[in-house]
């Protein structure tokens, strides 16, 4: 933990700021001061100096949306915003699992262990789902920092909780993530095939399939 993610996090604590940031996040692209405040029920001035601020934090990133009109009368482009692509934590008193966990990523590739790692991680999804019996996937997911949302009637996930892992060994993880939701879906009894790899740039590599159900109930 640094002094630095202790003060961004730190910023979050006033309610505008994290409301802010929870709508820029939660869109998972560019979002205007005007959208920004709308959204966060403030002004437009309000809602612009609290949105640099987080981007001063390194929470936030900023640039400018393309404007249609070209030339003169054409108008400043617009100013937005998008969740920043750096990890911050804090923990006290300072811990790093992330630097075993990529250790262990290692002797995993070394050892030819994918399909172990795979079978571990679909028993873990399985025990993960009997600690929320009852509960639908979605929430669950969403509890362990997924950040589902629902796109074209799948369920799409907007964050990787093992962002770090998988860009050093991304076939590995996202295999074993793969695993681990299915096992999920199978514990709280949803059918694992739901689960499958549909990378997009930015987000997790699973998705969660639109079930026959689903589809003729809608």
């Amino acid at each position: 933990m640094s002094s630095d993610d202790l003060d961004a996090l730190a910023l979050l604590h006033d309610p505008v700021r994290r409301s802010l940031y929870a709508v820029v996040a939660a869109r998972g692209g560019d979002v205007g001061r005007g959208e920004a405040a709308e959204a966060a029920g403030v002004s437009r001035t309000l809602a612009g100096h609290h949105l640099d601020k987080l981007v001063e934090a390194g929470l936030l990133e900023s640039g400018f949306r393309p404007q249609e009109k070209k030339g003169p009368g054409s108008g400043r482009p617009a100013k937005v915003y998008r969740r920043a692509r750096g990890e911050r934590s804090v923990s006290l008193p300072p811990r790093d699992y992330a630097s075993l966990a990529s250790v262990l990523a290692g002797v995993v590739d070394a050892l030819g262990a994918e399909e172990q790692a795979e079978r571990a991680a679909r028993e873990a999804g399985a025990k993960m789902a009997g600690k929320h019996a009852g509960e639908p996937v979605e929430q669950v997911l969403e509890a362990r920092g997924y950040e589902p949302y629902e796109e074209g009637g799948a369920l799409r996930l907007r964050n990787c909780p093992f962002h770090v892992l998988a860009e050093e060994q991304p076939l590995l993880v996202c295999s074993m993530n793969l695993a681990l939701c299915q096992g999920l879906l199978e514990g709280l009894g949803d059918d694992p095939a739901r689960a499958a790899l549909d990378p997009r740039p930015g987000e997790c590599c699973v998705t969660l399939k639109q079930t026959d159900i689903d589809i003729e109930g809608g």
